[in-house]
């Protein structure tokens, strides 16, 4: 495994992000429990999870899934850099949701804190992560939780997560007018099928120092070999995949995409990842698997080298939008 600075932070984390989102929903508590050790063996250290994680009902399940892990000691809680979310509404599901118990109210930020921490069994977390903007909190306020948090040992650093650039540029200017160390990471939606955060958020990151942690890398599995899949009888297309490619345009990248890299012969999920760590200013993405073989192919990419040549005809695939504010402008 490889490694790397998140963002301005001498704090060091794998070119690979652990994503748990699958655990509880897709993934039994014995098999996550599996996915993380296998991870760590292959020297993934950072993991990504958030407090809704679970879903509905189990609302919370991830995190709690997660702390069992730790619970069963051999150093795993001090070989991993923790990372989980805050925003969504926790209140009971199907009851009215309750005035703040979502959102990042100061008086949000410390119950929903104080829940994870019990779900996680950890006394602290490394990176807590705003999971969207909050239109009704000044930065000032949310500034002021986050700092008692951080005296009181319980947060480390700070990260944003679906934020656009200005709020990225909001947030560090009022942190830096308090006297706060602000944001140190921005995980955002990326990947080669989608590349809009290259015009305005990667770009705010990289000036403000924070570390860019791309979620959906495969984009829902678009990227990952869908239409050689289910030409095999594998596994059908869902959700954004699926909905993508009922765009004939769409699959039509997506074909193009796929015939470039048989005749490379590579896989398009370990390209898509491998392009992603090519990418200035990314720390790692998010890697969701369901399996080990899904985990050890996610690996591979960390060592993938992508030729010049081979870049630029992805780049004509999957074009970018090209430099702000000239994207847009002229």
């Amino acid at each position: 495994m490889k490694y790397t600075q998140l963002g301005r932070t001498g704090l060091k984390v794998s070119r690979l992000t652990l994503g748990t989102m699958n655990f509880g929903p897709q993934t039994n508590e014995a098999d996550s429990h599996a996915i993380m050790d296998a991870a760590l063996d292959a020297g993934i250290n950072f993991f990504d999870t958030a407090n809704v994680y679970g879903w509905g009902a189990n609302k919370g399940r991830t995190e709690e899934i997660i702390g069992t892990w730790f619970a069963r000691g051999g150093e795993r809680r001090d070989k991993v850099v923790l990372a989980t979310k805050v925003y969504a509404n926790m209140s009971a599901d199907g009851a009215p949701p309750w005035p703040n118990h979502d959102r990042l109210s100061a008086l949000s930020i410390r119950r929903a804190v104080e829940a994870s921490l019990r779900r996680l069994q950890t006394d602290h977390i490394d990176l807590y992560q705003f999971h969207h903007i909050d239109r009704n909190t000044p930065f000032e306020e949310i500034w002021q939780a986050i700092d008692v948090l951080v005296r009181q040992g319980k947060i480390l650093y700070a990260g944003s997560s679906n934020f656009p650039g200005y709020k990225i540029a909001q947030a560090n200017e009022t942190a830096r007018r308090l006297g706060g160390y602000g944001l140190v990471s921005e995980q955002c939606l990326y990947n080669l099928a989608e590349r809009r955060a290259e015009m305005e958020v990667v770009p705010a990151a990289r000036d403000y120092g924070l570390g860019v942690i791309p979620w959906s890398p495969l984009h829902g599995g678009l990227l990952g070999g869908i239409l050689k899949k289910q030409a095999g009888g594998g596994r059908s297309a869902e959700g954004r995949a699926a909905a993508a490619l009922a765009d004939s345009a769409v699959r039509a990248q997506v074909q193009a995409y796929e015939d470039l890299l048989d005749k490379h012969g590579l896989e398009p999920g370990e390209v898509a990842l491998a392009w992603l760590l090519t990418r200035p200013g990314v720390t790692g993405p998010i890697v969701g698997p369901r399996t080990a073989g899904q985990l050890a192919s996610a690996v591979r990419a960390v060592d993938l080298e992508l030729s010049d040549e081979l870049r630029g005809s992805l780049d004509e695939v999957f074009p970018g939008p090209g430099p702000s504010p000239e994207a847009f402008a002229w």
